[in-house]
């Protein structure tokens, strides 16, 4: 019966997903928005992934790993990875590839548990979670902000670059920036967040602020003046202010998440952003899939000039499954848009 339900819903995506975003605004570079699927590892479903994939090789989405587990080691976390990973990859054409041809992807850890962060070490048991994901293709790791749950890393609204403190949780809780340097280190684990706001308007009981972290859901529903609050945070690689970086989540699955993510209240949130590029005072905005988030951030480390929109495949290439289709009709599926700044 789960696995119907699973179908059920996956089917829906299938089936609206490409009318949504097709009916949606373009951004600065002509794309639709794009949405990335974080599947679930232990949930996975030949057919629910199947339907996936046919929106990747459409040009409608891409698919990255999800993952829930408790009680874990670093060896069981590791065969777990690599062999989601492979069934991604060889059974249906799914996740990006390197320079040397390897799969790679990007992560999202259940119940925001990275490196065991929970204060009970429940729901992992992997401290040195870090340096297992990047052993196994993992680029980067999207999981953050998870406040007000105590798994909420000490950096807030920031992209940074993290490593294991071997025997000990937390790793995720600092790290070194990433910087527009040219060349400079690259050592740890990518930790890309996404916002984390005080909304002043939406009080409790009317007095104090709630938190914004990006989520966009049928009680959190998408707004014009939710994205000014995403966007004044202003989170970017640093020494390249120009670029912004607003990376935003959901559960897709959730019937009443999917009627504001399938229906009118995204688009018109989509419809506001493109607007903005038509103006010299507003930013140029540019959907990207997480994929195309971290290729786009690499690039401004490494000093790339010109617009973010040009490296979207920059270090990691396109699902096999979407190889040679094009950016300029692509309408993928997405949890992220950065935006460029003009200074």
């Amino acid at each position: 019966m789960q696995s119907e339900r699973a179908r059920a819903l996956t089917r829906r995506w299938l089936d609206e997903w490409p009318r949504a975003a097709a009916a949606s605004a373009r951004d600065a570079d002509g794309c639709h928005p794009r949405h990335t699927f974080f599947y679930p590892a232990e949930e996975y479903d030949a057919d629910c992934v199947a339907m996936l994939a046919e929106l990747t090789a459409a040009g409608w989405g891409e698919v990255e790993v999800h993952l829930h587990h408790r009680h874990d080691t670093a060896a069981g976390l590791a065969a777990r990875l690599t062999a989601f990973r492979d069934t991604l990859r060889a059974r249906h054409g799914l996740l990006g590839s390197d320079a040397a041809g390897r799969a790679r992807y990007a992560f999202i850890h259940g119940n925001w548990a990275l490196c065991n962060s929970r204060p009970d070490g429940d729901w992992c048991g992997v401290n040195e979670e870090l340096g297992v994901l990047q052993s196994t293709g993992c680029y980067a790791d999207f999981t953050f902000p998870s406040a007000p749950s105590p798994t909420q890393p000490r950096t807030v609204n920031a992209l940074y670059r993290a490593v294991d403190r071997p025997g000990r949780a937390r790793g995720a809780d600092r790290g070194k920036p990433m910087r527009a340097d040219g060349g400079g280190a690259r050592a740890g684990l990518p930790i890309l967040q996404g916002p984390l706001a005080l909304d002043w308007v939406r009080r409790k009981a009317g007095v104090l602020p709630r938190l914004d972290t990006g989520e966009l859901s049928g009680v959190n529903p998408p707004s014009p003046r939710r994205a000014g609050l995403w966007s004044d945070l202003r989170i970017g690689v640093r020494g390249r202010p120009d670029w912004a970086f607003v990376k935003l989540f959901t559960h897709g699955c959730v019937p009443a998440n999917a009627e504001v993510l399938l229906g009118a209240p995204l688009r018109d949130l989509y419809a506001r952003l493109a607007e903005w590029g038509v103006s010299d005072e507003r930013p140029r905005v540019h959907f990207a899939s997480a994929r195309e988030f971290y290729n786009i951030a690499r690039a401004a480390e490494d000093g790339c000039p010109g617009d973010p929109g040009a490296y979207r495949d920059y270090e990691i290439g396109r699902p096999v499954a979407q190889a040679g289709y094009p950016h300029e009709a692509s309408a993928s599926v997405v949890k992220l848009f950065p935006r460029e700044v003009r200074a």
